[in-house]
């Protein structure tokens, strides 16, 4: 068994509440219950030894080669690792009863299921957790030959069987063997409790039959909604699951990724916990979601995101921080656990972010966005806390801060937050138009247009005769690709093409894109990074918009190369295609959304025509040959 899988070799179950990730290998390693931000269970993405894990897979026989392959059922959240044996062909079905409900439980229930088609195969479970980051002991207790419970503090871990498996002891922690043939099946279920909770009871192979049936047809019946119609409806799907499972049901709060300490760079200290709702991007996201059809969970995060606003409660007294709790907590304070080694020794391992204290001015133009997006700030109590916001920016718009990306080097006037400073203003000055509510328009205009200018003006840089990342750099930011999305500019204005040519010189390799360079706008931390999915999606999205649907294409075709084996993505791309960061991503695959939306329109439109005759590979321009050879290479 592999010690450190790469992080892509994963795919992700989960039930609205709280999610899992299982190796192709039938390796169980991460859970965190009973929430997303819970302490962990199976931690063994952080450490190989004090991790923890729960493995259900076939076992070689001596000399013998076993093929894996793993996938989705498909249009469903419900994952099968596969091993093809010379002795027989079997499989392993996970997944976790979807929990779309609005009251939060401490009750999670894990289903494994192994069977075999063909043949004989032997199976191995063996279940190691690790209670609180692995820095708490477990104490097992048998009730029976079938059934354990493991105890850590505050939770119980209860492990089923049909079947008439034994379960087996091994210290504190539990084994099993059998061997399955053609048309039999096993179950293991492992449902997590508050310590001292009810013991479930206990499991029959037909119940389990129900739960799978049960889960598929959730997970069908919530893409009938979906409707998005275009030429990569496979992977819109996948990534609109993603999505989904990465939403706190009970507040309709989702979460940046299902993981926390996976590295930007292997060995690194860029090593983050993203199992938290970020206001930036769980707002862009609102408009995603409408155009695909999800009304109901574009309306639920509103509802949460409209509750923050009232309540206040901010560490500094501001209206929004950048980040919350899924139950809108804004306390997340940020701990080193210096007993995990870390993936492949990255260290250090973060639980909780330092960075929910920042200032990052761009989250109310996103949050504005959001809440009149959905046509229903109508509302009195709404339109009064929105107003109340948009007066406080008035005030408060024109100040140096850390930025989207959230740097440890200092504030800065980073351009992409007056950007964001402009879409709050301009959105409110509409909506307050539109529904002819009570409003100090004159104000938020004069903000409005003297953000404008000021961008204009101190944005730009003359002789990079592109917008640049702060007033005082020449350094290029992959987040104004977000400019003509926004409407601050046509995506055919000559300043802004121009902008894109200077990051397609100086950003992009080969379709991927840096969000900037950190040698030349050092961000505080040591060490590089990856391309960010995040920026090379926007990126399609941009030359998409910009008439540029050839180039566009051709990026976004290369771009889904990347996803591992079952269509996920994690934040960055390392140097040799590798998946980087914590996974997978939400932000990631919101893009791969907005950028397939834009992309079909542009090709079913006006942007097919300009297609025609465009080279396909832009960085044509900027490649020589070899010394010698004769000739010119082409991309």
């Amino acid at each position: 068994m592999n010690r450190y899988p790469p992080i892509a070799d994963h795919g992700m179950i989960g039930d609205l509440q709280t999610a899992a990730l299982v190796s192709s290998e039938g390796s169980i390693d991460w859970w965190c219950t009973p929430r997303f931000d819970s302490p962990s269970l199976f931690a063994s993405l952080l450490d190989s030894e004090r991790g923890g894990h729960c493995r259900l897979a076939a076992d070689l026989t001596d000399g013998d080669h076993m093929a894996v392959r793993q996938l989705y059922l498909s249009d469903t959240a419900i994952l099968i690792t596969r091993f093809m044996a010379p002795g027989g062909v079997g499989e392993v079905a996970d997944f976790m009863v979807p929990l779309d409900s609005s009251t939060a439980t401490d009750r999670h229930s894990l289903i494994r299921v192994a069977r075999v088609v063909r043949g004989s195969l032997p199976f191995s479970f063996d279940c190691r957790p690790r209670f609180d980051y692995g820095r708490a002991p477990h104490t097992l207790t048998r009730s029976d030959d079938h059934a354990a419970v493991l105890r850590g503090p505050g939770t119980d871990l209860h492990v089923q069987t049909t079947g008439g498996v034994a379960l087996r002891a091994d210290g504190d922690d539990i084994t099993a063997h059998v061997t399955l043939s053609a048309g039999q099946a096993v179950a293991f279920v492992l449902t997590t409790t508050a310590g001292g909770g009810p013991v479930p009871p206990p499991p029959s192979l037909g119940g389990v039959v129900e739960a799978v049936e049960s889960c598929r047809e959730f997970w069908l019946s919530w893409l009938r909604s979906c409707t998005y119609r275009g030429r990569w409806q496979d992977m819109v799907n996948r990534s609109a699951i993603t999505l989904k499972l990465l939403t706190y049901a009970p507040t309709g709060a989702p979460i940046a990724a299902a993981t926390m300490g996976l590295p930007e760079q292997v060995g690194g200290e860029r090593n983050w916990d993203y199992r938290y709702t970020w206001i930036r991007d769980a707002s862009l996201s609102v408009r995603a979601l409408i155009d695909l059809g999800f009304e109901a969970e574009a309306h639920a995060f509103r509802r949460w995101l409209r509750d923050r606003i009232e309540s206040g409660g901010t560490a500094s007294g501001d209206p929004l921080q950048i980040m919350y709790r899924v139950d809108g907590d804004p306390y997340l304070t940020e701990e080193t656990l210096d007993h995990l080694e870390g993936y492949l020794g990255s260290r250090p391992v973060r639980a909780g972010n330092a960075a929910a204290d920042q200032l990052q001015l761009d989250i109310y133009g996103e949050a504005s966005d959001a809440l009149i997006r959905g046509g229903d700030i109508g509302a009195i109590r709404g339109w009064k806390d929105l107003a109340g916001v948009l007066d406080w920016l008035a005030d408060h718009w024109d100040r140096p801060d850390e930025g989207i990306w959230e740097t440890r080097g200092g504030r800065q006037n980073f351009t992409y937050s007056r950007l964001m400073t402009w879409v709050a203003f301009d959105r409110g000055i509409h909506a307050a138009t539109r529904y002819s509510r009570p409003a100090d328009v004159r104000r938020w205009t004069e903000a409005r247009d003297t953000v404008f200018r000021q961008i204009v003006e101190q944005g730009w840089h003359d002789k990079r005769q592109a917008f640049v990342q702060h007033y005082d750099t020449d350094v290029l930011d992959a987040s104004l690709l977000l400019m003509p999305r926004v409407g601050f500019l046509s995506p055919h204005d000559p300043d802004w093409l121009s902008t894109l040519d200077a990051m397609d010189d100086e950003l992009v390799s080969d379709s991927l894109v840096y969000r900037y360079d950190p040698q030349a706008s050092p961000d505080g931390l040591r060490g590089s990074e990856g391309t960010f999915n995040l920026c090379s999606f926007f990126y399609v999205e941009a030359l998409a918009r910009s008439g540029r649907v050839g180039q566009a294409r051709y990026a976004f075709d290369k771009m889904l190369t990347y996803a591992n084996h079952v269509g996920l993505f994690a934040e960055e791309i390392g140097p040799s295609g590798e998946q980087l960061g914590n996974f997978p991503q939400a932000f990631t695959h919101l893009a791969l959304v907005t950028a397939a939306m834009a992309l079909d329109e542009a090709l079913s439109g006006e942007g097919a025509a300009r297609a025609v005759g465009e080279h396909p590979y832009p960085a044509t321009r900027r490649i020589t040959a070899p010394a010698g050879s004769g000739g010119a290479s082409g991309g």
